[in-house]
């Protein structure tokens, strides 16, 4: 008979369950609702949403006199002030663990720092963070883009889904280039705790099953630390994703999810995993 464990801490963080509640909250009540780009990096959480009557858009130029979303991710500060001079009512969906980045990175810019954002550079939250400085900020993925760096007088913060073990390695890095540097390690709790939780099942499972958003960040580290830990490990959005494997063949098989996957979807996988 196969055993499946859900790793603790898997599912919505709270950011991601805040930004969905406000949005259906509103959508309930204003059929002509715009979010600013995706709300949360899950299409089916964003599918349903667009049911209930949220439109999703890239650009926000041509709009005027609206109701718009902040998706959780966050934006620059040039979207606010965009949205005064439109007439836009900003209902703000950023996760307040970003929102403190935007706070660190504005606050030290003004002081004459210059930033350096440790993540993703095509990831959304950071051009939001990057939106911050003016969109100045030095963005480093690894410790390979520390090397043309020159000395100067930098405020370090990070991606909020970044690796704990990507951080420590570039602070170390920039340390031993710099003494005039400011560190604010900016990795959401949520993040480590599930990277941590996961690391302990990966190691006693035969299968690991990840769940979210193909293109959400934290989902995708995720699948990192659980492929490093155990050989048999799936990245899928939802249920029919697995129908085509043969998952009958592993005695134990472990669940974690990414940050903006729902307990539905979580739920739904458990229940056809245990009906195999």
């Amino acid at each position: 008979m196969m055993i499946v464990k859900i790793a603790d801490k898997a599912g919505f963080c709270f950011g991601v369950k805040r930004a969905v509640n406000i949005a259906i909250e509103y959508t309930e009540n204003n059929e002509s609702l715009i979010s600013y780009g995706q709300l949360i990096h899950n299409d089916q959480v964003t599918e349903r949403l667009s049911e209930k009557g949220l439109k999703e858009v890239d650009e926000l130029n041509d709009v005027y006199n609206k109701d718009v979303l902040i998706r959780s991710h966050g934006v620059g500060k040039d979207i606010y002030k965009l949205g005064e001079n439109h007439n836009l009512n900003i209902i703000d969906c950023t996760c307040p663990f970003v929102k403190k980045v935007h706070n660190i990175v504005d606050e030290h810019y003004r002081q004459g720092y210059e930033i350096i954002i440790v993540g993703n550079p095509n990831h959304p939250e950071i051009q939001g963070i990057n939106g911050w400085c003016e969109n100045k900020g030095i963005i480093i993925s690894s410790i390979d883009d520390i090397k043309p760096l020159e000395r100067g007088k930098y405020c370090v913060v990070s991606q909020t889904t970044l690796q704990y073990s990507v951080w420590e390695q570039v602070k170390e890095a920039l340390s031993e280039k710099n003494q005039d540097i400011l560190f604010f390690n900016t990795i959401c709790s949520a993040t480590s705790e599930r990277q941590e939780a996961v690391k302990l099942l990966a190691k006693e499972v035969d299968c690991m099953i990840v769940v979210g958003g193909y293109h959400s960040s934290n989902t995708r580290k995720l699948y990192d630390i659980c492929s490093s830990l155990c050989k048999e490990t799936l990245h899928v959005e939802k249920k029919s994703d697995l129908v085509m494997t043969n998952l009958k063949k592993y005695g134990i098989i472990g669940i974690t999810a990414g940050a903006s996957t729902p307990d539905w979807i979580i739920q739904e996988i458990y229940d056809y995993l245990l009906s195999l």
